[in-house]
């Protein structure tokens, strides 16, 4: 599992570029992490990124808006990135135990303040920005086509690899509400186990041969 998780989570701490477009939508991906959609305004963005107020409108003329937007791109780009990487492991169950692993580490690390940024703009009503939701669902579109390649170059059909990626992903964002919900890291580690039996027996069931083997 050790390999996988490196290629889950090597690139997701890196630094970004310091300047204060970059530190902004940082710190806006951070805010809804931590307080959801609405609670992430320009007074706590500008607090969080140390950004000169000036910054906001001459990078981001759309407003707040915009800047929510676009931190929910940034952010499923990123994991988007990290499972094409990590599916070019050989053994897709050890990809998605450190998609797992990765989830259950951050929201640990935060003390079960920090969930995902994509369900944080997802869950709340935006009449006035409709395009968030959309921009949301873009992204969780975009990881379930990654995961469905992922399970397809594995030799699940086209149509059982996009259930499955579905499911993984669903199965991820309910079990970190959970997880904040009850301050507790079981939720996510018996979604793992449960995902990891499933898929394994899948694999196996599909290709008609042992996990691993050649």
């Amino acid at each position: 599992m050790r390999h996988g998780r490196q290629l889950i989570s090597r690139d997701l701490m890196s630094p970004r570029r310091s300047d204060s477009r970059e530190r902004m939508l940082t710190s806006t991906e951070a805010l809804l992490r931590e307080h959801g959609a609405t609670a992430t305004t320009i007074d706590r963005v500008l607090a969080h990124s140390g950004a000169p107020r000036g910054s906001v409108y001459h990078h981001f003329p759309g407003g707040r808006t915009q800047l929510v937007d676009e931190a929910v791109t940034l952010a499923g780009e990123s994991i988007t990135g990290l499972i094409e990487t990590a599916a070019q492991a050989d053994d897709p169950v050890v990809v998605i135990d450190a998609f797992f692993a990765l989830w259950r580490d951050r929201i640990v690390a935060s003390d079960f303040r920090a969930g995902c940024p994509i369900v944080a703009v997802a869950v709340e009503t935006n009449d006035d920005a409709p395009q968030l939701a959309r921009s949301a669902g873009a992204v969780f579109a975009r990881w379930q086509e990654a995961l469905a390649a992922l399970f397809r170059r594995h030799g699940l059909p086209d149509e059982r690899g996009k259930r499955l990626a579905a499911f993984v992903i669903a199965a991820a964002e309910g079990a970190m509400v959970m997880c904040k919900a009850e301050r507790s890291a079981a939720p996510m580690e018996a979604a793992a186990v449960e995902i990891h039996e499933l898929l394994t027996r899948t694999l196996q069931e599909t290709t008609g041969r042992p996990r691993g083997a050649a």
